[in-house]
């Protein structure tokens, strides 16, 4: 689904308006929102605060299709235009109670839901005096936000925060989500988001700003390879791992348990010998071969070797860090023609030999650490995140999958961010898992872009699976575990729910 910028979600409402009016809009939208109300709403009237844009209408609108008590704070304007005035006259004749501004924290304790309708998409930061003193008093009540579009102090583009910003419960996103309630730290003020696409195209917006996008748990079953009939064990997916050391080999073991729990059919390891006996005793149904780190050509022609019989690479978890071993890993990516996800070390080795891999099939991990030392422009801040990976890829055209609580995925010509995850990932071991995901995506014929929002939507509703078991004590392998029952989620545990 298509998560729109400021200037793209404006395009789009406008020719939304010039073919079904602004009055059906804002019906539609009033309905939608009304909707969802009875999912959130507790013991209390539904009291809305109102801005003078459509946001405002829109709350009107709501509140007309709602039952028991309602109540709207507003400013009178003579600037209201049709819609927004129809809809103010269907709440009053419904019986909300209207009521003018100001409002304070002391007038909403008792509600059972708040409807954040100040401001849109056409929001500005800092907030006006007036409508900080709002934010403040919804806020400091105590009771559930449902915010409108997007929350009032959120920067509907970027995710930016001011300094008093509406913590929603949920939000209701008009049309298409808003780009800045995924991103950080904006996703703080968003809460459980829904969207109604009120019969609005994306086309409308075409040629404005990146594409950027997020996927959905039917777009993602429709996007994972399925196992025809007739398949056998290496045409359902042979991902090659290389990855462990004698140091680290945990890595090799997880990326290649996330590899076979994600579908694959052979899972070989490529790994230096000193690591071969601990592989050997927790990869049963993988096969590990050795090859020498300190004769760098030999190694890479017997991994070459290998790759001919697997369809797909990944590289990176767990290896060292010598000389040695950054000839290795850039001899074999050089030499391939395997598609490859790289990972954890791969990126040390690569960090100054990017241009080299750019017509590659090839997707990179990073975390934010390793993508400072990648892109060479040092720390990434959190709200930096997505125009500094667009210039990243940009200037490398390599796909790149920068992991954080929103994970982005990007390629020149759009960005993939994923809306499924949970802090019971925040533990070692979990990167190597999606590594082995993305593998075996790879390897079942998804390119990089597709295999790396895949693989993050996977593993993020995995963990979640894992949480939901264990909600203390979440280990890596518990992720690799839960992918099986995560590849079938129930549409109600969908991340965006659209109506």
């Amino acid at each position: 689904m298509r998560a729109v910028t400021a200037a793209q979600m404006r395009a789009i409402d406008a020719a939304a308006v010039a073919r079904d009016g602004e009055v059906e809009l804002m019906r539609q939208a009033g309905a939608a929102i009304a909707r969802v109300v009875p999912r959130y709403r507790g013991d209390g009237p539904v009291i809305a605060l109102a801005g003078n844009g459509n946001n405002g209408g829109d709350a009107f609108a709501a509140l007309a299709r709602l039952d028991g008590r309602r109540i709207v704070y507003y400013d009178p304007s003579a600037g209201w235009g049709a819609a927004r005035m129809q809809s103010f006259q269907r709440a009053r004749a419904s019986g909300v109670e209207l009521r003018r501004y100001p409002v304070g924290a002391d007038d909403l304790r008792n509600a059972g839901l708040l409807l954040d309708g100040l401001l849109g998409v056409n929001a500005r930061q800092p907030l006006d005096a007036a409508t900080a003193e709002r934010v403040a008093a919804m806020n400091a009540s105590g009771v559930p936000i449902l915010a409108l579009d997007v929350a009032t102090g959120c920067d509907p583009t970027t995710g930016a925060l001011a300094q008093e910003h509406v913590r929603a419960v949920a939000t209701v996103a008009l049309g298409r989500p808003k780009l800045g309630s995924f991103l950080d730290p904006g996703r703080n003020a968003t809460g459980d988001l829904w969207c109604a696409p009120l019969g609005m195209h994306d086309r409308d917006a075409r040629g404005i700003d990146l594409d950027s996008y997020v996927l959905t748990n039917d777009a993602f079953d429709a996007l994972r390879p399925k196992r025809a009939s007739d398949s056998e064990k290496r045409s359902a997916g042979a991902p090659l791992v290389i990855a462990g050391s004698e140091q680290f080999p945990g890595a090799a073991i997880l990326c290649a348990l996330g590899a076979a729990r994600a579908g694959a059919g052979y899972v070989t390891v490529a790994a230096p010998a000193p690591a071969a006996a601990t592989l050997r005793a927790h990869l049963i149904e993988q096969v590990v071969v050795t090859y020498d780190e300190n004769d760098p050509k030999s190694a890479i022609a017997a991994i070459l070797d290998l790759g001919n019989h697997c369809n797909a690479i990944a590289i990176g978890p767990g290896l060292g860090l010598s000389d040695a071993m950054g000839e290795i890993v850039r001899g074999v990516m050089s030499a391939t023609k395997l598609p490859i996800v790289a990972d954890a070390s791969a990126l040390f080795h690569l960090a100054k030999h990017l241009p080299e891999y750019a017509d590659k099939a090839l997707i990179l991990t990073p975390h934010a650490g390793e993508f400072a030392r990648l892109s060479g422009k040092g720390t990434v801040e959190p709200e930096h995140r997505l125009e500094r990976l667009r210039a990243f890829v940009g200037e490398y055209g390599i796909t790149t999958l920068l992991k954080g609580r929103t994970t982005l995925i990007a390629e020149r010509a759009s960005v993939h961010l994923n809306p499924t995850g949970t802090p019971a990932l925040a533990t070692a071991g979990t990167g190597d898992v999606l590594t082995g995901i993305i593998a075996t995506l790879l390897a079942q014929g998804l390119a990089p872009i597709e295999a790396g929002r895949a693989g993050a939507f996977w593993h993020g509703l995995a963990g979640t699976c894992a949480a939901s078991t264990r909600p203390v004590g979440v280990i890596a392998g518990d992720v690799a575990d839960a992918l099986g029952r995560a590849s079938d989620v129930a549409p109600d545990d969908d991340p965006i729910q659209i109506f």
